[in-house]
């Protein structure tokens, strides 16, 4: 049985037309690369028949309260933010509803996720914000979104990813390990790391990368110990902890 996963001979794919990426500007070079752009195509392209539509896992109903549960999820899984957020969306789904609502209602509802406390406060101090400067709307600027209670340039990019299909990278945890192990973007932070996959990632693989790059290091190259058999790029990862160079074959993953 010839496994899907050998390189395809069909046409390259594209993506649709987005807005260009803000990108993050440092006075650095770029790092020597060792994956060519051929092998990086094939690396993504993988990933979009293994998932061609992925989706972040954060529950949400629109724009501020996919911004609310992303300032929540720092230091928390989103299966607990989700839990904490179920019944908090609906009777405040609004940065109205939930400046009515209130720090101390707000704080009852999510007391089962890490630094609670602290997370209301941003919460009903993002409201006030959205509400004095934007009219209660939450921005389409990275610059303006990094100015709210609680935000900071990994949130700016979800949200401005999610809710606006701006293409961006959202360096958390499991991006910022995969880049560092297996050499598609190593960096000292996630500054560093942002700034090589925004200049490594073919452009037509961008939009959706940070979400395929997440969801492989969550479920396949885990932090302990990567699941290598069931890596379907095995054979193209550089990694020196790789266990296999046989790529496990493709299977589409419904999200």
């Amino acid at each position: 049985m010839k496994q899907e996963n050998q390189k395809s001979s069909q046409a390259p794919f594209r993506d649709i037309e987005r807005p260009d990426p803000p990108r993050l500007k440092l006075k650095r070079k770029l790092p020597r690369a060792k994956y060519t752009q051929d092998e990086l195509v094939e690396i993504f392209e993988r990933f979009r028949q293994q998932r061609p539509e992925p989706k972040g896992e954060l529950d949400h109903v629109n724009p501020f309260t996919l911004l609310v549960a992303v300032v929540l999820s720092a230091q928390a899984t989103d299966v607990g933010v989700n839990k904490a957020t179920k019944e908090l969306f609906k009777v405040a789904d609004t940065p109205q509803k939930m400046l009515a609502l209130g720090e101390e209602k707000v704080r009852d509802y999510i007391k089962t996720i890490g630094l609670y406390r602290n997370k209301a406060k941003n919460v009903i101090k993002l409201c006030e914000q959205l509400i004095e400067r934007h009219g209660g709307i939450v921005p389409q600027d990275r610059d303006a979104l990094v100015e709210l209670a609680g935000v900071g340039r990994k949130t700016a990019n979800v949200v401005l990813s999610m809710s606006f299909g701006v293409p961006t990278i959202a360096v958390d945890t499991h991006i910022f390990r995969i880049g560092n192990r297996c050499g598609i973007a190593p960096g000292k932070t996630v500054d560093d790391v942002e700034f090589i996959l925004e200049r490594r990632i073919p452009r037509d693989y961008l939009f959706h990368a940070h979400h395929w790059l997440i969801l492989h290091g969550r479920y396949v190259c885990k932090a302990r110990k990567p699941d290598c058999e069931a890596c379907v790029i095995a054979d193209l990862c550089k990694s020196r902890e790789k266990t296999t160079d046989i790529p496990a074959p493709i299977v589409r993953l419904e999200d």
